[in-house]
């Protein structure tokens, strides 16, 4: 017999319907079971646009997901306001005995988690989180001193050799005939119900819900042999482009990581590598909350910054004279998605060539991807400003030219972004300026055309070096 009358299935960043841990436990321990989703009236008002990719791709999952729960007899809620409003108030009108919800590790979501369980807990109702979106969550690896690990190649080794089967398991998600509640109300409110309206979503190769992330995987591992040959050219297919999936849930680590495992080889291993780094960014951010907003290691909280605010906009908009640079920041602006080499390269760039804050870099990435996450946007960041958690010193600094010859050696994803540069013969592409009598014939005068290089690369380097050397020696 079920322990538990009514239950109220809280969706988050989950947005599937299988291998979901909170409804697998309401399936198996309520009778009856209520499923919600709020768009939080505090996060939307946050966004710097009407017109958010996130906000759509949450849309058309959540349509889908709403659809297949129908088909299981039945549906989503769908609630617009304060989550910590909502959530309570809809359990009071449902009078459910127990509200479950995936574990989020945000700060911000972790208080207001807390906020609406003292709430339900007043009415008598349980609040219970379950971990999901990640396999080891918290304090599950520790170092043998039971701290936390602070570089990431022994939480790597810590981790894999702690993962057993057991740990990939999926939950299973089984409706008994009538377990699933249909909502009160069939409607589902439109974007525009939202406050928010279409963006070029559907134009790109960003398929969205439970659907469109099985696409993607089943192209990613027809081809995941060659995922580390591929990986760091952005002309390639080399990605798994599932970073969005992952953010929202539409697909399950477990499920990923059992597909890493499944398979032998540079690629399966490297790809594995990737979604570890995720976790050790997670965990970072768990037992280290004061990195938003702050340097993981304090001796570089006192960097020096010009924050010259037209670099920065020139770096925005993609008008640095420096064409992969440049690249990358209008494939962000134009797609909500960037390559992660590129990330590393134009976080690089901001930081120690134009001499600007880290933080104002990863707010524009933050209002910007589409796949943002909170965890791993903070950890990239300061992993490229050398202020994080990281084995490799401060000079590691990304030449934007050499990066471009060896990542894009002919021009093609220069070209696809930056077609100023599209008769630009391979051997300048790289840096343009360096063309002479060739610029009228390539078509593109460097400072009319497209722009002379905002910073000199060197000089630029110099000043960082001496900038962090001096920050480091006054603590």
């Amino acid at each position: 017999m079920p322990e538990i009358d009514r239950a109220l299935v809280w969706f988050r960043r989950d947005l599937r319907m299988g291998d979901h841990a909170a409804l697998s436990q309401a399936l198996s321990r309520a009778r009856r079971v209520h499923c919600v989703f709020v768009f939080d009236t505090e996060l939307l008002a946050a966004l710097p646009s009407r017109a958010d990719r996130r906000v759509e791709f949450i849309w058309h999952s959540l349509a889908e997901l709403n659809r297949s729960l129908r088909e299981s007899g039945g549906g989503m809620i769908v609630r617009h306001g304060r989550a910590s409003d909502e959530i309570p108030r809809l359990a009071l009108e449902l009078g459910v005995n127990a509200v479950f919800a995936n574990r989020d590790y945000e700060p911000a979501a972790c208080e207001r988690d807390d906020a609406i369980a003292a709430t339900l807990s007043l009415a008598g109702i349980r609040f219970q989180c379950f971990k999901d979106q990640v396999v080891f969550e918290c304090d599950e690896i520790l170092t043998r001193e039971g701290k936390p690990y602070s570089v990431f190649t022994p939480y790597k080794n810590a981790w894999l050799k702690k993962l057993e089967p057991a740990h990939l398991a999926p939950h299973p998600v089984r409706a008994a005939k009538g377990a699933l509640a249909r909502p009160p109300s069939d409607s589902f409110p439109t974007l525009g119900d939202l406050g928010f309206e279409r963006t070029n979503l559907l134009e790109l190769p960003v398929p969205t819900g439970m659907s469109g992330a099985e696409r993607l995987l089943a192209d990613f591992l027809s081809r995941i042999d060659a995922y580390h040959e591929r990986r760091d050219f952005p002309a390639l297919k080399g990605p798994s482009y599932l970073s969005v999936h992952l953010r929202f849930g539409t697909v399950s680590i477990r499920r990923l990581v059992g597909e890493a495992r499944a398979r032998s080889g540079p690629g399966p291993e490297t790809w594995l590598s990737e979604l570890v780094w995720r976790e050790f960014y997670f965990q970072i951010l768990h037992h280290h909350p004061r990195v938003v907003g702050h340097a993981f290691r304090p001796e570089y909280e006192t960097l020096e910054f010009d924050n010259d605010p037209a670099k920065f906009a020139a770096w925005c908009e993609g008008r640095t004279g420096y064409p992969l640079v440049d690249a990358g920041m209008r494939q962000l602006n134009r797609t909500g998605y960037m390559h992660n080499r590129l990330r590393m390269l134009t976080a690089s760039f901001l930081v120690k060539d134009l001499h600007v804050d880290w933080r104002r870099g990863e707010r524009y990435f933050a209002e910007r991807l589409i796949d943002f996450d909170l965890a791993a946007n903070n950890g990239g960041w300061q992993w490229a400003a050398s202020t994080g958690c990281d084995a490799q010193p401060y000079f590691r600094i990304f030449n934007p030219v050499t990066q471009s010859e060896k990542f894009d050696a002919h021009g093609d994803f220069i070209r696809r972004y930056v077609p100023e540069l599209t008769q630009v013969p391979p051997q300048h592409i790289h840096a343009p300026w360096r063309m002479s009598a060739l610029q009228q014939a390539a078509g593109c005068m460097i400072g009319r055309d497209y722009p002379a290089p905002v910073v000199d690369h060197e000089a630029a380097r110099e000043i960082t070096l001496q900038r962090y050397a001096r920050a480091k020696a006054a603590r």
